[in-house]
């Protein structure tokens, strides 16, 4: 039996919910990762550091006491956001930076920016600062397969141009045009990537029928594009790192007449990646993706615990629990050929 030994990972983007949801979302982050970096489009949004801080208190709450998992916070960024705020958050030992959401372009982005120029007097604090801006980057109109290739034209080109110093991670890309982009871009621009972008395309959502399971935005895109990620995830290039994206929504929600975006992975979002390393053959690369990169590009020191994946065959379930009620997780009754064995 092949056995993989890991540096304990991180997982730079994730979205655990509130409330009873975190029953059973925090775990199953904390269960594999040493680290996440926890999204803040909740209701109503975090955009003060005051209720970032209360909502990493109910994540803590949630832990085993055996568990050393640290949850990094960050901001929602829009025009309410208070400079006094971004200084405060510079100097705080768990917060890393500020998200920008474009005004509905995913779950919870009621609250986002209209534009991204409103924010240049906020940006130019957090590059004076040092602060990390995290980018859902996908323009709100024209064709949906299309807008994260936009929003790199329109918006994301200028903003690097208008803020040289600005550290930005793109998140959860999606396309090919993004992998080039990342790729070619100053040593300020990184970006995160999702088990699912680069396991599954639009034909796993949409062919033979509507697979509501496998919505998420940036929603999948083709067969050309998912190369492009996977090629960029095992290329050894620090820019790409893990960020599951993982984001779960009550069964009801998905299996709607116009059910919500987002993809829940996390409690085998570990094995989904080393499937999609191993199918590349690169398992080699695995460590440096999940555990190093995202770390040194967010200045944090890389952990010394450790994990062993085996090549074991496992069951993903038809559903788990989600505080009262119940989620289906992506590839749901799927047989993955990894599994993890145990932390060392």
């Amino acid at each position: 039996m092949r056995t993989l030994l890991l540096t304990r990972p991180d997982d730079w983007h994730v979205h655990l919910r509130d409330d009873d949801a975190l029953k059973h979302t925090v775990m199953a982050t904390a269960q594999h990762f040493h680290r996440a970096l926890v999204m803040p489009n909740l209701m109503p949004a975090l955009t003060t550091l005051e209720s970032v801080n209360a909502y990493r208190e109910r994540i803590l709450k949630r832990l085993n006491k055996t568990t050393h998992f640290i949850p990094y916070m960050t901001l929602y960024l829009n025009e309410s956001v208070n400079p006094n705020d971004l200084e405060a958050a510079a100097k705080h030992p768990f917060v890393l930076g500020a998200k920008f959401y474009p005004a509905g372009a995913t779950t919870h982005s009621e609250e986002g920016a209209p534009s991204i120029q409103t924010l240049y007097p906020l940006l130019e604090v957090m590059q004076d600062l040092e602060l990390v801006l995290q980018l859902h980057g996908e323009v709100t109109t024209g064709d949906i397969f299309k807008r994260e290739a936009q929003f790199i034209t329109e918006y994301l080109i200028p903003l690097t141009r208008d803020f040289p110093k600005l550290r930005m991670v793109l998140e959860h890309i999606s396309t090919r045009a993004a992998v080039e982009f990342v790729t070619n871009a100053p040593e300020n621009i990184a970006a995160t990537i999702t088990p699912h972008h680069m396991l599954y395309n639009r034909n796993h959502l949409l062919a033979g029928g509507l697979k509501p399971h496998y919505y998420c935005l940036p929603i999948l895109k083709n067969a050309r594009d998912q190369t492009a990620i996977l090629g960029a995830a095992a290329s050894g290039n620090p820019k790409f790192f893990a960020g599951t994206d993982s984001a779960p929504h009550a069964r009801a929600q998905k299996e709607s007449a116009c059910g919500c975006a987002g993809i829940y992975s996390a409690p085998y979002a570990l094995a989904l990646y080393a499937e999609a390393f191993d199918g590349l053959n690169k398992l080699p690369k695995l460590n440096d993706f999940m555990s190093m990169f995202g770390a040194s590009f967010y200045r944090l020191p890389i952990t010394t615990a450790h994990i062993e994946l085996v090549n074991k065959p496992q069951t993903i379930p038809l559903t788990l629990p989600m505080g009262h009620e119940h989620v289906v997780p992506v590839a749901a009754g799927s047989l993955l050929q990894w599994s993890v064995h145990e932390s060392c």
